[in-house]
C-alpha cells in the first residue's frame, strides 16, 4: 500500500459576509470585534475588510440579496476577550444565542 502525502495545513486568508444594511453591520462590527482587536483596515464603498493591524481577513460586503444566517467563529487567547467581545455584540444589538463558554458544537475548550 503506498504512503499517505502529508496534508499540509491551508491557512483561511480572509472570508466575504454579504449584508443587506453595511452601515448597521459597520457599526455592530466596529463595536464587537473592537473589543477583541480588530479595526476596518480597508474601505471600498460597498465592502469594507476587518482584521488586527494590517489584516482584511473578514470583509463585509453589500448584497441587497442577502439572507443572513452565516457563522463565523474568530480564535482569541482568552476568556477575557471572549467576555468582552459578548458584551460588546449585546450593546451593540446582537441577538443572544446563549452565554460565552463551551457548547456542544463548539470543540475543544
Amino acid at each position: 500500500m503506498p504512503a499517505r502525502a502529508r496534508t499540509k495545513i491551508v491557512g483561511l486568508d480572509h472570508i466575504s459576509a454579504p449584508v443587506k444594511d453595511l452601515r448597521a453591520a459597520r457599526k455592530f462590527y466596529e463595536a464587537a470585534l473592537g473589543a477583541i482587536g480588530m479595526k476596518i483596515n480597508m474601505d471600498v464603498g460597498d465592502a469594507f475588510g476587518m482584521g488586527s493591524r494590517d489584516q482584511k481577513i473578514f470583509w463585509l460586503a453589500r448584497d441587497k440579496k442577502a439572507g443572513g444566517g452565516g457563522h463565523y467563529a474568530f480564535a482569541v487567547e482568552t476568556p477575557t476577550e471572549v467576555d468582552a467581545f459578548y458584551e460588546a455584540a449585546m450593546e451593540a444589538g446582537g441577538k443572544d444565542n446563549g452565554p460565552p463558554g463551551p457548547g456542544p458544537h463548539n470543540g475543544p475548550q
